[in-house]
């Protein structure tokens, strides 16, 4: 049993089951590999897709937040620079501290300035910084004149005619939005606003990953807002972020890029009011963790079902080639020699149950055919006894012809002379020649030798006339004993019964390859019906009538037995006028011709 359960599994070649376990395992594993890696990359692809959505929608939204409250602070900062009573004539007032009209100056602003702040909590400090030293302030830190000649007062003056967007290097605290105060046509000093950065770090906390980083650059290519990563402490520095900002050339865009060996996805965004560039980093692998993890689990899942896909394969395999084997098992008892073996019914419809219904029936044909051949031997080791006991040796039936032939010419006989030597010539053809052709020539001498004897049956003479169409043909080799029962039958049967005499013609000629024979008698001929009957016998089994078992059946079949369709014998006759039996048969030349050398 475990050597067969071997050849089925690892012999596939030889088992139908193995090769249907092989065919479903394959397509089970293609599939499933298929369907795994497909939902897989898809699932990839989509998580990054989401990523990218996710993270450019925050920093889009992250933007217009921003924009919100800038456009807040310049409106504010215009509000400022264009209040001449309270702010311009301040700053350019004569009063000095510590003056009490200086106190009165520095209240009126405070209340100027923090009636423009309230309700704005990312607004941390405001502040109005004259040229002339004058510094009025709301909120903290604490700013004094030393604010003049500084780098954030001088970047004010340079680019505030407008709006102008400070972040001093180092400071992650404030970022600082001025605006110069001009009064004919001459700067006279600068309002400033600081946001607190903590809504920065807010607004800008996109983070899909631990270890994301986000930068966000104005248009000096400084850093604005740098996010912070726990997950990855070292940052990037500003000249590569520089460079990636560089490369996406101001597009809101997102693509995928290896840095220092490190595969990120780059959301790029450019912020027009400001002219910002916001740069986000993702990294893949830590964007993918969670579809690794689906990954793993879709192995297991994978695993599992193709484990049970192959139990299941290997049971409909089994189911499959269950009829097989029993009909393969029937098959083999037969091989043995035993067609009476226990039949295991089959019912199915499929090409199996058909495939069983066919092979009960050549069983039970090759039982048929066994039995006829069984009787086939029966009956002939019958015919050989029956041969065997009517053997007579040749030589004794000789002499004692021989010794009556003697006798009637001592006593002047001589129809008893001529019948003992035609008899003796007859079995010397039957007894003496144990070949199974002869010439013509010599079947036409073996017929007149009968016909010698038989004719002193009638009282009315019997003429035999041949015909030889050519004398070639008289050496043609023919079945021995085929010509002299066709005679025997128009004595007898056709011309006897009428005892007024007769004529039998035997007509020889060829046509193409074939020799023909006609056996022509004048007697009283048979009737249609007979005809058919005897005609009908031929094509079965049907010994009943003396006429055709004794002469036309018994020359036909072994003509077609010995040389196959057309050949044999046909029969014609008109009652009251003539019956002709027609023999066809091969031409043959060579005496050692055999029944395979004429096909």
């Amino acid at each position: 049993m475990k050597k067969m359960f071997q050849r089925q599994w690892f012999s596939p070649q030889t088992s139908i089951q193995g090769k249907i376990f092989i065919a479903f395992a394959l397509v089970t594993f293609l599939s499933i590999a298929s369907i795994t890696g497909i939902v897989y990359m898809n699932m990839r692809e989509t998580i990054k897709h989401n990523a990218v959505t996710s993270v450019s929608n925050s920093i889009r939204q992250a933007d217009e937040s921003l924009n919100i409250m800038l456009e807040e602070i310049d409106r504010l900062n215009a509000v400022v620079v264009t209040n001449k009573n309270t702010v311009i004539d301040t700053i350019m007032s004569p009063n000095e501290e510590p003056s009490y009209e200086w106190f009165q100056e520095q209240k009126r602003m405070t209340e100027f300035l923090s009636a423009l702040t309230n309700y704005k909590p990312y607004i941390s400090r405001i502040a109005v910084v004259g040229l002339n030293g004058k510094v009025f302030f709301t909120g903290g830190p604490w700013l004094d004149r030393s604010v003049l000649g500084t780098s954030v007062l001088n970047y004010m003056l340079r680019n505030g005619s407008r709006h102008a967007y400070f972040k001093a290097e180092g400071s992650s605290e404030t970022l600082t939005v001025g605006r110069e105060i001009r009064y004919n046509r001459e700067s006279v000093g600068v309002v400033m606003v600081d946001l607190d950065y903590e809504f920065i770090k807010k607004t800008y906390g996109v983070k899909p990953t631990t270890d994301s980083m986000l930068y966000v650059l104005d248009e000096q290519d400084g850093y604005v807002y740098q996010s912070e990563s726990e997950a990855s402490p070292d940052a990037l520095p500003l000249n590569m972020v520089v460079q990636i900002k560089q490369s996406m050339k101001g597009r809101n865009d997102a693509v995928e890029q290896t840095i220092h060996g490190r595969s990120y996805i780059v959301v790029s965004r450019y912020f027009e009011y400001t002219g910002w560039s916001t740069i986000a980093l993702v990294p893949l692998d830590s964007l993918l963790t969670e579809s690794t993890r689906i990954r793993n689990l879709l192995a297991e899942v994978s695993i599992i079902v193709f484990i049970v896909i192959l139990i299941v394969s290997h049971q409909i395999s089994s189911r499959t080639t269950l009829n097989i084997r029993r009909l393969k098992s029937m098959m083999s008892r037969v091989k043995d020699g035993n067609l009476s073996f226990p039949k295991t019914e089959i019912k199915t419809k499929d090409e199996v149950g058909q495939l069983y219904q066919v092979f009960i029936g050549m069983v039970e044909e090759l039982k048929s055919l066994l039995e006829g051949i069984r009787m086939t031997e029966k009956k002939k080791r019958e015919a050989e006894l029956t041969a065997l006991q009517a053997q007579v040796r040749p030589h004794f039936l000789y002499n004692s012809l021989n010794t009556i032939k003697y006798l009637a010419k001592l006593n002047g006989v001589p129809n008893i002379e001529e019948v003992s030597g035609s008899l003796i010539e007859l079995m010397r053809g039957l007894l003496g020649n144990s070949n199974e052709f002869l010439t013509l020539q010599e079947e036409l001498d073996y017929v007149n030798s009968y016909v010698s004897i038989v004719k002193y049956k009638y009282l009315e003479p019997i003429q035999v006339l041949t015909q030889i169409e050519d004398e070639s043909l008289l050496q043609c080799k023919v079945l021995k004993l085929m010509l002299q029962p066709l005679v025997e039958n128009a004595i007898m049967h056709g011309i006897g019964p009428t005892e007024n005499g007769g004529q039998v013609l035997i007509r020889v000629y060829a046509e193409d390859q074939d020799v023909l024979i006609e056996v022509i008698d004048n007697g009283k001929g048979i009737a249609q019906e007979q005809v058919a009957e005897l005609l009908g016998s031929l094509e079965r089994d049907d010994a009943s009538s003396r006429f055709s078992s004794m002469g036309i059946r018994n020359a036909h079949e072994r003509i077609v037995r010995m040389f196959g369709e057309p050949y044999g014998l046909s029969l014609h006759s008109e009652l009251g006028l003539y019956t002709k039996v027609e023999i066809r048969f091969p031409k043959i030349q060579h005496a050692e011709s055999s029944a395979q050398e004429v096909i």
